[in-house]
């Protein structure tokens, strides 16, 4: 068993979000099939359910057919991490249904994607940071905790096959209400680390709740007023943090003095959600009726004088960049001539908004340090084109 040098037991315990992202079923997978196909369709994999996780997460460790995050936080905003917990589950049943469509061979790791599924352990707690042989390691009891998780009886107990799994600890570092956002209770417990207990997510559902909902959004070609801009080289993930967080929204939404947020029943953003953007006595109301991460959102929303319109904000990613857009059109004809008025009087206000975002992203962007992660694998996109597609 590797131990830490006592110099880098020594060094200040700090507080993580850690994340291991497994792709369950491979094993049995691996079983009777190509060894190299399945090795370019592991990469692939991994690669897809990784990107949605960035760049809030920084990769610590590659596992196999699992990889383990973390990102060195003390509170979390919940609703940002289900939405990328979501995102990471949708990428991965996104690439098996394009490679599966994709793949003209009829070898069995091509044939038996479609057995692939996810599950993801997300626990908060301290950890130490050390190097091994030039590679940041990270121990503590709380690296062991969320290993031991892995190994579980949600399948067996709970019947849902694609989850994540949220301990406790990872939930009171949030505002989130676990029971009022329908997640299952759950406990696990472990001869060296104890009981564990926390709340399963089912994705599967939430894949189920995404495909069945119906899309609300504005595009361009339908809008009486859009203002667009270019952030490039940015995540689209924390562009959209940028464009949905209240506090930083009001950083580039220049013009309010304060934007007040009314979440639903257990404290995550989306449909249903409220904010107020105030400006002395004047108040603009959202309501957000489509919330697609890191795509688009589209509220209804209403003027100080009354005046009601529809606005979808949506990132498009895009070579070298990604694309932001506010578009907006009046929520009937009738309404039309006052919504011409109110974008006449805040449009000039507007068009700043997004060269302001843009500006401020890329320059938070620019002056992260620079992160030695481990490199993920990638596929032999020569000899494997149809699991190198991408969506």
């Amino acid at each position: 068993m590797h131990r830490a040098p006592y110099s880098d037991l020594m060094k200040q315990a700090e507080r993580a979000c850690l994340v291991i992202v497994d792709i369950s079923g491979y094993t049995t997978y691996l079983a009777g099939v190509e060894l190299d196909h399945a090795q370019d369709v592991l990469a692939d994999l991994l690669n897809a359910v990784v990107t949605p996780l960035r760049p809030g997460f920084q990769l610590a460790k590659l596992e196999g057919d699992a990889v383990f995050l973390y990102s060195p936080i003390e509170e979390i905003d919940g609703s940002v991490l289900l939405d990328r917990i979501d995102s990471c589950y949708f990428a991965f049943r996104h690439r098996l249904l394009s490679i599966t469509q994709a793949t003209t061979c009829e070898c069995n790791a091509c044939l038996r994607i479609p057995e692939l599924d996810l599950k993801l352990v997300v626990h908060h707690g301290s950890i130490i940071r050390h190097e091994v042989l030039g590679r940041e390691e990270l121990v503590g009891t709380d690296v062991i905790v969320v290993h031991r998780l892995l190994k579980n009886e949600i399948g067996s107990r709970l019947g849902i096959p694609a989850y994540a799994f949220l301990t406790d600890a990872c939930l009171e570092a949030t505002e989130l209400d676990a029971a009022r956002l329908g997640l299952a209770r759950h406990d696990e417990s472990y001869d060296d680390v104890g009981s564990v207990a926390g709340w399963v997510h089912d994705l599967q559902r939430a894949w189920e709740l995404e495909s069945e909902r119906n899309p609300v959004y504005v595009g361009p070609e339908d809008a009486l007023g859009t203002v667009e801009g270019f952030v490039a080289d940015v995540p689209v993930a924390r562009i959209w943090e940028w464009l949905t967080t209240p506090a930083l929204r009001l950083r580039w939404e220049t013009g309010f003095d304060d934007i007040v947020e009314s979440l639903p029943a257990g404290g995550r953003r989306g449909p249903g959600a409220h904010s107020h953007c105030v400006h002395g006595d004047d108040v603009i109301m959202n309501e957000v009726v489509d919330w697609r991460p890191p795509h688009y959102v589209t509220n209804l929303g209403r003027f100080p004088d009354g005046t009601p319109y529809i606005v979808t904000d949506e990132l498009i990613e895009v070579k070298g960049g990604v694309i932001v857009r506010k578009n907006v059109k009046p929520s009937s004809e009738e309404t039309r001539p006052q919504l011409e008025q109110a974008l006449a009087a805040l449009g000039p206000v507007m068009e700043k908004w997004i060269p302001t975002l843009a500006s401020l992203v890329t320059k938070e962007h620019l002056s992260r340090q620079p992160v030695n992660e481990p490199d993920l694998p990638v596929p032999d996109e020569a000899g494997r084109l149809s699991t190198a597609v991408r969506p």
